[in-house]
């Protein structure tokens, strides 16, 4: 595939350029953006850019219910749809020379570098420009912290290299900011009140009962110099001003500190209060030794989670970037956050929770973190299961239906394909639950919080199922599968299997724990349960030999993608939605993602025949689609397919893949590289309690290792000519390798297979 202009240098550390690249300048600010967890923000420039861009600062958990936007109405459909909250833009830095003020839009510019260390999570750029008789180089570097969740500091310096003048510099708090995906282009603030280095803002009233939040930001500038500052306010916005007097050779600085705090920790009438104690504890350091506690932080996080690769530096940079997004956005600290699918990089998809989380990034948060982090996401969901009553009572049925989009549970999507048919979103969240048990060994979460969520999910399914008397099987129509390039159909193959599965497993558990257990199963309704799993319709072509993906779908005019027009790809950008409808090509992995879930399931004839029939179908037009096939690839022993699906999930931003990363990265689906590498590749499995490993080496790779965390164990795997197994910490343990069982007590290696 042709891949858009690449961006960024190829570095196994660093997302670095020489070149400011003025047309796509929207790319460019998703590609550096950075998070702590906390908050977080686009690559925008601290002196802004007058140019096509999107300057976005987001807040965690910080949300406005906008609305929803339709021409018609239907009952059951969600009352808003909850975005993310543009916030404060803290980082403003207005420069001028001369009182020419500095614009890289429209002003030429030399020696241009910008760079992200994602080692030490620092993002750091500088440019010199001629401008009114000087001659000047400006460097900036910035960092949100991680030790300091509130903190984010920008330190500048200024050199002039020929000349003399003036060089003024404006830092502002500035709350004038607006959503680009509102629906009536509304301001989502309100002022509160502005002080000279302050800034309080309370998001407006809605008319949903949803919270108001307010933020408050407070700034400290300190200047190299020791000259008189002006401050000044105005609605939304508190500036301080500098006026340095210049002459060739002298060298400037201004460091800029900023905390914010927001009232889902502090009330409003507090959180000035708080924040100037936040800001003295940060001032009893000096930045240098907080900056060297933040990359400290990094370093530490990158000691377990690091997957290293060597003999492909394009690879290697694809799964370090995934990993630093992923842990810049969520790293479990809060049960009440999530991981929304462009995290704090942009307002596409609302900043909200989707089935992402469950499918794709509890099995790397099991590996690389405390359990306790998957344990804060599965918290969440039970948090709201309330909420998801609610969603399944809007539908007119029993039990609980998870949201495809939420901030609170209940469902605040605003496509009713989505909101109504996608239920299999319903089967991922209680597969998390299978997930962490069977990876952890951990039951205390299934005997208690688990086996509740699971039985309402499997009362919503045994309701929203209907008995076909001329066929005796159970079915369910008027549903979207994962491939949302077809709706409403009838008995997709997928949702139906996870019924059943869910079905199963509740009952299984129930009957493991009913004693002690949250919810009580009526006799009468595991009768039914039992009677459903056993009649469910699960199409499939015996001629074929493969899962229909819904009862229709092989009376398509079937065709490779191949086939296509290269023009006509991304579909999505090319054709009609009733074009996309109507051809056999898939968004994502449907069948697949069944096959990937349940694989002890299926045989590998199985899973060769069905990957070999619709993986030829499917565009990977979702960002969640990739790394499944490249997974079952790596399994079937299709190395370069599964290579080639590798690059392409760790890959998708850094190279823009489906041509829409100016909207802001593909956060949840960054976990997809390294599925790939440590399912895929390395081919780790956890059925039946039992952890097993059948690795191959990438033909352009030399080696790579990574950690997982399994049962109190930290195991080093590294895979060359050999796969060397290390036990770090924790007890001996058995490990299979090749379907050899090895025991290992320190380390064990043994050769690479062919």
């Amino acid at each position: 595939m042709e891949h858009l202009k690449r961006l960024f240098a190829i570095d196994p550390w660093k997302i670095a350029t020489n070149e400011l690249h003025t047309s796509d300048i929207r790319l460019q600010e998703s590609l550096t953006s950075t998070g702590n967890g906390y908050m977080g923000m686009r690559g925008n420039f601290e002196e802004g850019f007058s140019g096509d861009n999107h300057q976005g600062t987001y807040i965690a958990g910080v949300w406005y219910p906008d609305k929803t936007r339709v021409g018609w109405w239907k009952n059951g459909y969600p009352d808003y749809f909850g975005k993310v909250i543009n916030a404060i833009n803290f980082i403003a830095m207005d420069l001028f020379i001369n009182d020419v003020k500095i614009d890289l839009a429209t002003q030429e510019v030399t020696d241009f570098y910008q760079e992200l260390d994602m080692q030490h999570g620092l993002l750091s750029r500088q440019f010199t420009i001629e401008a009114e008789g000087m001659t000047v180089t400006f460097s900036f570097e910035r960092f949100l912290s991680l030790t300091t969740k509130e903190l984010g500091v920008v330190n500048m310096t200024a050199k002039v290299l020929a000349g003399s003048g003036n060089i003024k510099v404006v830092s502002k708090l500035d709350n004038n900011v607006h959503n680009e995906d509102s629906n009536y282009d509304e301001m989502f603030w309100e002022e509160r009140s502005v002080g000279e280095n302050f800034v309080t803002a309370r998001t407006i009233p809605n008319n949903f009962g949803i919270e108001q939040f307010t933020i408050t930001a407070l700034m400290e500038n300190v200047s190299s110099t020791d000259i008189t500052s002006k401050k000044e306010t105005a609605p939304f916005l508190a500036t301080e001003t500098f006026i340095f007097e210049v002459v060739a050779e002298d060298e400037i600085a201004l460091t800029k500190k900023v905390v914010i705090v927001t009232s889902r920790d502090i009330e409003e009438n507090k959180q000035l209060e708080v924040a100037k104690e936040l800001m003295a504890d940060v001032n009893n350091a000096t930045i240098e030794e907080q900056k060297d506690a933040h990359m400290k932080a990094w370093e530490n996080r990158w000691e377990i989670a690091d997957v290293v690769i060597e003999g492909d530096d394009e690879a290697q940079q694809g799964i370090r970037f995934n990993l630093f997004q992923l842990f810049s956005t969520y790293y479990g600290e809060d049960e009440r956050l999530n991981i929304g699918p462009k995290g704090f990089t942009g307002e596409k998809y609302g900043g909200a929770t989707y089935w992402d989380t469950e499918a794709y990034a509890v099995p790397l948060y099991l590996a690389l973190a405390d359990p306790s982090v998957t344990k804060n996401l599965l918290k969440y969901r039970h948090n709201q299961l309330p909420e998801a009553h609610h969603n399944a009572r809007q539908q007119g049925l029993k039990g609980a239906l998870y949201p495809m989009v939420t901030f609170t549970g209940v469902e605040c999507h605003n496509e009713w394909e989505i909101t109504f048919e996608e239920i299999h979103r319903n089967g991922s969240i209680a597969y998390a639950i299978y997930n962490y048990t069977n990876y952890t060994g951990d039951t205390s979460y299934i005997e208690n919080e688990g086996l509740e969520v699971l039985t309402a999910i499997a009362r919503f399914w045994a309701d929203r199922v209907h008995y076909s008397k001329r066929n005796a099987k159970y079915m369910m129509h008027g549903v979207t599968g994962p491939n949302e390039y077809e709706n409403n159909v009838n008995n997709n193959w997928y949702t139906n299997y996870i019924a059943v599965w869910v079905l199963k497993y509740t009952l299984e558990n129930y009957a493991k724990y009913k004693e002690n257990a949250l919810v009580s199963i009526s006799d009468d309704e595991i009768k039914h349960w039992e009677d459903i799993i056993a009649n469910m319709y699960l199409p499939e072509d015996e001629e074929l030999g493969v899962f229909v993906q819904h009862d229709t779908f092989l009376d398509k005019d079937l065709m490779p993608v191949t086939d296509l027009d290269p023009k006509d790809v991304p579909l999505n950008q090319n054709w009609s939605w009733d074009h996309i409808l109507r051809s056999c090509f898939i968004k994502q992995a449907d069948v697949l993602q069944g096959v990937y879930y349940f694989g002890n399931d299926f045989t590998i004839e199985e899973k060769r025949k069905n990957f070999e029939f619709y993986e030829p179908m499917t565009v990977h037009e979702s960002s969640l689609s990739p790394c499944i096939h490249s997974i079952l690839a790596a399994e079937l022993g299709m190395e370069e397919k599964a290579v080639e699906m590798y690059q392409r999930t760790a890959r998708l931003d850094l190279d823009n893949y489906n041509n829409d990363t100016e909207d802001g990265l593909h956060i949840t689906s960054m976990t997809g590289s390294w599925l790939a590498i440590v399912q895929g590749f390395a081919q780790m499995k956890t059925y039946d309690e039992t952890l097993s490993f059948a690795p191959f080496l990438p033909q352009k790779w030399s080696k790579y290792a990574f950690h997982v965390n399994y049962r109190g164990r930290l195991l080093h795997i590294l895979i060359d000519s050999n796969v060397t197994i290390t036990l770090l910490s924790g007890e001996p343990i058995d490990v299979t390798v090749y379907g050899q069982v090895h025991s290992i007590t320190e380390s064990i290696t043994v050769s690479v297979e062919d």
